[in-house]
């Protein structure tokens, strides 16, 4: 199981794509002081516009990720990053979890790790099975 901490000294951490997606309804104090996204956040908050018919949506989309892309300077995923990830996934892989159906979930975990970052997350069962990660779970705003 992943290690759940808090955050590191200097109060940075990483937000899992949806901290971001929630992040107007969720309680400040149990978010990091400096929080950042990696470029993967990015990414699935891009594939959001495209994907609905509903315009009210895709607004409401857009405006997400243009509020992420301004807010933010994301981790990107670059070499010690991507060489994690081949950890990631090799051990959601032994563990018998499938890391291509979390693929993106691993990515964020691996920058995260990289980075030597807690990531901050309200989907905390998505990380099971990555044990280098130091997780901070978050309360949904609709499972309370």
């Amino acid at each position: 199981m992943s290690e759940t901490t808090t955050d590191p000294g200097d109060g940075r951490g990483v937000l899992d794509t949806n901290a971001v997606v929630l992040l107007d309804r969720l309680d400040a104090a149990d978010l990091p002081d400096r929080p950042t996204i990696t470029t993967v956040t990015l990414a699935e908050l891009s594939v959001g516009p495209l994907v609905t018919d509903d315009d009210q949506e895709r607004a409401a989309r857009q405006a997400r990720l243009q509020a992420a892309e301004a807010s933010f300077d994301p981790l990107p995923l670059d070499v010690a990053a991507a060489r994690t990830f081949g950890r990631v996934a090799a051990g959601l892989r032994r563990a018998g979890r499938k890391p291509q159906a979390r693929a993106f979930d691993a990515l964020i975990a691996a920058i995260a790790i990289a980075n030597e970052l807690p990531l901050y997350t309200c989907n905390e069962g998505d990380f099971a099975g990555i044990p280098e990660l130091r997780l901070r779970p978050i309360p949904h705003p609709d499972q309370n």
